[in-house]
């Protein structure tokens, strides 16, 4: 299923949690996997400099430059190259999200690992939409291809792969989602775990809906699940549906939590619009931010043509 990766990383610590599911991927789909670090940004025009994404310092980079930061690249994940069988490191200068976006065209690549942020700071801080809004955004935006974000210590995650969430609703988007969860999960055995939040904040201001009004459309949102992605799934019976209500993105995480989720999955946004113009969904930023388990993003049907 996942033949070619592509691991975006600045090799410092913030990505030290999304290497090593890299690198389990790379180990568990005999895939080729592609480090990939954006050397800086051109300090103005076509200027020879650049300023280091790292550290900020303003860098030549030459040829010595260049093997001087796959060789701490190397240094930097020496214990996980050991292991590894097929991996090449890759360095470019330019803006890391367009660097990333056209390297993961150029190879096609089956999917993109990345770090929720760059900057070494508690993942706890109220900056959530700042660190959201930046690279992994863009990034998460226009690939063709899903994004699974790590963002904190993955204790299980694809070695004992098991339980995969994928969170819906009923757009075009959410489709995408499910059907390229519905192929991991049938590909690897993992039992999928079929999730809506019906959103009680979304009526209007002052009005407070009644259980059996609430209950009423619980039954209708599973109605729709059943008959918008069920029906998808051919000889596949390892799944289970739940609908709950509240606040989306608290709701998935305490579902994810409750089943040990390895894994959730999300449309990349939920609202019917054209992919490329599309901002990352406040759900889904809550969730990557939050989540104790990596969360793929996923924007456009491509990967998961084949399953429709």
């Amino acid at each position: 299923m996942f033949k070619k990766l592509l691991f975006a990383t600045t090799a410092s610590p913030t990505c030290d949690n999304a290497a090593k599911v890299a690198f389990d991927l790379e180990l568990k789909w005999d895939a080729k996997l592609i480090i990939f670090h954006v050397l800086g940004v051109p300090s103005r025009g076509y200027s020879p400099f650049v300023t280091d994404v790292r550290t900020g310092e303003i860098e030549e980079p030459d040829q010595d430059y260049v093997d001087w930061v796959k060789e701490e690249i190397k240094t930097t994940y020496a214990v996980l190259l050991d292991d590894s069988e097929n991996y090449v490191i890759e360095t470019t200068v330019g803006a890391p999200h367009r660097e990333i976006l056209r390297k993961a065209r150029k190879e096609n690549v089956d999917m993109i690992i990345m770090g929720a942020h760059s900057r070494d700071e508690d993942v706890g801080a109220t900056r959530f939409r700042a660190i959201v809004g930046s690279t992994m955004q863009r990034v998460a935006k226009a690939a063709r291809c899903p994004v699974v974000i790590i963002n904190r210590p993955c204790t299980t995650c694809w070695k004992l792969f098991s339980n995969i969430v994928v969170g819906l609703d009923f757009s075009k988007a959410s489709r995408y989602a499910f059907l390229w969860a519905y192929k991991l999960a049938r590909e690897v055995g993992a039992r999928l775990h079929i999730f809506h939040a019906f959103d009680i904040s979304s009526g209007r201001y002052g009005q407070v809906q009644g259980q059996d009004e609430i209950e009423q459309q619980i039954k209708e949102a599973r109605q729709r699940v059943e008959k918008n992605y069920i029906s998808k799934m051919k000889g596949f019976d390892n799944y289970g549906i739940e609908i709950w209500e509240g606040i989306p993105y608290v709701e998935i995480l305490k579902f994810a939590r409750e089943k040990q989720a390895d894994l959730i999955v999300m449309a990349h946004h939920t609202r019917e619009v054209d992919p490329k113009k599309a901002e990352l969904g406040s759900t889904v930023e809550q969730v990557v931010l939050r989540a104790a388990c990596p969360v793929a993003s996923v924007n456009h049907p491509d990967k998961v043509a084949e399953v429709d």
